[in-house]
């Protein structure tokens, strides 16, 4: 009687915790759907604002301003998204062979771009030929999220490494970056949503605060891991390891 009395007490709680989860991704949903119309509305109207050729050069830059947050509000809201669907199982994700090696190449390109204008050096050191299966569009942004971080978080005149090497039945990327580090304490939250605990997560860092935790969920949708070591002031390194294709397992690996 005890027993069945606790499970009972056991399945209440869980129902009503499952219920409550529930409640939060619907409401997560609805505001961010919500917020999504006047988002677009205020971007657009701040955009025909700036096509005014009479402003003032201070005006022009209190609109630049204005139209920044915007954009990055709308960024916030785009991830929550994101996430809510993802963790509701509401995101179906295309099932293909992807070449990873190809997919590196173009973000190396991409982040090459956003680092010149802070002087980082960004280099493809070893990128093999390898495949995976699974969603081409995630995996792009996995890669895009994981070096844009690891720009923002850089210092002046650092740098950024690439590289992808097959590690036994799995593709592993790592990207290195020369910023400040985290600390040791705090390393296990990064993957947390908006969390900004340390030097290398200041405020004054461009940033919606979820990009880590949408590429944590892009890596676990396709079954692999990822972990971000530190050593403060010297090197802080993200490992990304995705199983491979049963094409790349039956073949030697070319180092490129």
């Amino acid at each position: 009687d005890e027993l069945d009395r606790l499970t009972e007490v056991f399945n209440a709680m869980t129902e009503r915790l499952n219920q409550s989860f529930a409640r939060i991704r619907e409401f997560t949903l609805h505001a961010s759907h919500e917020l999504k119309t006047p988002l677009t509305v205020m971007h657009g109207e701040l955009e025909t604002a700036l096509q005014d050729q009479t402003l003032t050069a201070a005006q022009r830059e209190q609109l630049e301003s204005e139209l920044d947050e915007v954009q990055r509000l709308a960024k916030i809201v785009d991830g929550l998204t994101l996430l809510t669907k993802a963790d509701a199982g509401q995101i179906a994700l295309a099932r293909q062979p992807v070449r990873l090696d190809e997919l590196l190449r173009e973000a190396c390109t991409d982040a090459q771009s956003l680092a010149r204008p802070h002087d980082i050096q960004v280099s493809l050191t070893a990128c093999e030929e390898l495949t995976v299966t699974g969603d081409r569009h995630r995996l792009r942004q996995l890669l895009l999220n994981l070096t844009d971080n690891a720009i923002k978080y850089n210092q002046r005149k650092g740098t950024v490494i690439l590289t992808l090497r097959r590690a036994a039945e799995t593709a592993e990327v790592v990207i290195a970056n020369t910023g400040p580090g985290i600390l040791a304490e705090i390393l296990p939250r990064v993957f947390d949503p908006f969390f900004r605990g340390d030097s290398s997560h200041s405020q004054a860092v461009d940033g919606c605060g979820l990009g880590l935790s949408i590429a944590r969920w892009i890596v676990s949708a396709h079954g692999g891991t990822v972990q971000i070591t530190s050593e403060p002031n010297r090197l802080t390194t993200a490992t990304v390891r995705l199983p491979l294709r049963a094409s790349s397992l039956a073949s030697s690996p070319a180092g490129h």
